[in-house]
């Protein structure tokens, strides 16, 4: 099975306890069975900051420690963030999402070989293009 990457609205879906797709509870449940993590982006931290910012996500404790507190629990781990990673979002193939946050996380997601976990339609699109592969959630 390849590592999964949650983007950011599968992240606070995930914490929030909005209902996911079959697939998206299937891929984390087979996931976590076998000792994987679920990873997030540290640019996911960003987006976090910049939804509580515009009012678009009132979180239960300050941004920043309500992702430290996501990314510390049980079956959660950081994904990688290297230069190579930032610099190759600017190189994406095909027509990839306009999005910054979007194309960083996509960037990783094909870096690492993992498959990402969304319910964001462009990204979605994006990988029936057959640039990513994803689950939507």
């Amino acid at each position: 099975m390849t590592p999964l990457l949650l983007d950011t609205c599968a992240m606070i879906l995930l914490a929030t306890g909005e209902r996911l797709s079959r697939d998206a509870k299937d891929a984390i449940e087979a996931a976590l069975s076998t000792g994987e993590t679920l990873a997030v982006s540290p640019y996911s931290a960003w987006e976090v900051g910049a939804r509580a910012a515009r009012g678009d996500f009132v979180f239960s404790q300050k941004p920043e420690s309500w992702f430290n507190a996501f990314v510390g629990r049980a079956g959660m781990s950081l994904a990688p963030l290297p230069p190579s990673v930032l610099v190759a979002a600017s190189f994406l193939p095909g027509s990839p999402p306009a999005d910054l946050a979007d194309r960083v996380i996509v960037a990783t997601a094909r870096e690492f070989g993992m498959t990402l976990l969304t319910r964001d339609a462009a990204l979605i699109d994006y990988a029936a293009a057959g640039h990513i592969n994803a689950i939507g959630c």
